[in-house]
């Protein structure tokens, strides 16, 4: 099958044919006609399907052509980076459509988006929290939407934003198309579906809180204080002896957590940035746009990443904690193999993590393969001011010359060794997982 049979018009084909598509995925196979024929749509796929297009691709075909001042078509997600994402690749798809798409969110200025809205548009994508705002203010009317899109429900319920949601259907015109998409289905987004949504055509691809096919998925046993150590050694050396990883997207689960890491792997030679909620919208984009451009190695995020960043071709997802939340660790490890690429999810650890990772066992029911933890190198940091006295868990070798001399070279990011570093084997060689 190829797009030309989905019932497109030449408009979209054209747009979709200049991306570089020509088979459309199970998920889009499937959506994009039920969308068109104007059911109410239940569709669940896989993280990095192409569930996006699934349905923005359909709604720029029922919209047509410029209408009138407020949206007829609504989009809310959970995140800044998912809205943004959803809104570039409607503006990509209908660059041949006379149709205006406007992007609302918090963390930046209303006053670009009122003026925006008062412009007019047509394809209106938003956070809940941000949208009500300008509802309230006055500067949005909802009162032409005829196709409402709810895309990762999911994580809007995990993050808070059910009240939110209902505020804003209860701002809708009661005859509208309603569009239910995510990669995940909770019982809880069941009973909201149910309640929204009027004899939906149900899609889905694939079982509940499955991954990718593609996706390579391996844990190491780690201490949680050395963790950092092994993180370091796998950028150097990569997780079996396939060489230095130039690119990684880590997960850790707090704010503060996030900006620790970053700042420890920059000290370890390692260029790093850190994204979350507290950071400013415009130190997000800045991050996420230097990492898609292979400026720096590690983009270290928390929960607020694993929804929408769409990387090409990133290689590899560390877990460097395990979320609390076993969906979301397959949300995490769905931005690498993305597009029929391949990729690989490592994650590290700790004694305490081990019923986290039977959890997430449970929910994705596969296994995750338990590696012999690789020897690294364990650094201890010292203050400047205790240079010239050896550090702890420093080796001195007075009979080694003063070039090979532990701390006697400068190190370079991403090779060797660091000054005043033990060689150090965390966790038996045999893939034992018993010790969990």
């Amino acid at each position: 099958m190829n797009f030309s049979e989905l019932g497109l018009v030449p408009e979209l084909l054209r747009a979709v044919a200049e991306k570089g598509y020509d088979t459309p995925t199970p998920i889009q196979a499937k959506a994009i006609p039920a969308v068109l024929s104007g059911r109410d749509v239940l569709a669940g796929a896989q993280t990095g399907t192409g569930k996006t297009a699934g349905f923005v691709l359909p709604l720029l075909q029922k919209l047509d052509s410029a209408q009138g001042r407020a949206p007829r078509a609504l989009v809310l997600s959970p995140t800044r980076e998912l809205t943004a994402q959803i809104a570039e690749n409607a503006r990509v798809y209908g660059r041949y459509k006379n149709l205006r798409t406007l992007v609302v969110f918090g963390g930046v200025s209303e006053r670009p988006q009122i003026d925006g809205l008062r412009q007019g548009c047509d394809l209106l994508i938003a956070t809940p929290g941000r949208l009500l705002d300008l509802v309230e203010q006055k500067a949005c009317d909802l009162s032409a939407v005829r196709h409402l899109v709810l895309d990762e429900a999911d994580r809007m319920l995990d993050m808070g934003f059910i009240h939110a949601i209902r505020r804003i259907i209860r701002l809708l015109p009661a005859e509208r198309q309603n569009l239910m998409f995510s990669a995940t289905y909770s019982d809880d987004i069941r009973d909201l579906a149910s309640r929204m949504l009027r004899n939906p055509i149900t899609v889905e691809v694939a079982s509940r809180n499955t991954t990718a096919e593609r996706v390579e998925q391996v844990a190491f046993k780690v201490p949680k204080e050395h963790k950092r150590h092994l993180l370091v050694h796998l950028f150097e050396s990569g997780a079996a002896g396939e060489g230095s990883w130039h690119q990684a997207l880590v997960f850790t689960r707090t704010k503060h957590g996030a900006n620790r890491l970053a700042q420890q792997l920059e000290s370890a030679g390692i260029r790093a940035a850190a994204i979350h909620g507290n950071k400013s919208q415009a130190a997000r984009v800045r991050a996420l746009s230097d990492f898609k451009a292979g400026k720096i190695a590690a983009l270290v995020a928390t929960e607020v990443a694993s929804r929408g960043l769409d990387i090409k071709e990133l290689p590899q997802v560390v877990n460097y904690e395990l979320p609390n939340v076993p969906e979301d660790y397959v949300h995490r490890i769905g931005r690498t193999a993305r597009a029929g690429a391949t990729g690989r999810a490592v994650s590290l650890v700790s004694a305490d993590e081990a019923g986290l990772l039977r959890d997430i066992e449970r929910t994705m029911r596969q296994s995750v393969p338990v590696l012999a933890t690789p020897p690294f190198k364990i650094v201890e940091s010292r203050p400047a001011a205790a240079a010239s006295a050896p550090a702890r868990g420093e080796v001195n070798r007075p009979n080694a010359s003063p070039g090979n001399r532990a701390g006697s070279a400068p190190r370079r990011a991403g090779h060797g060794g660091r000054p005043g570093s033990r060689s150090h084997h965390s966790g038996p060689s045999r893939r034992n997982r018993s010790a969990f």
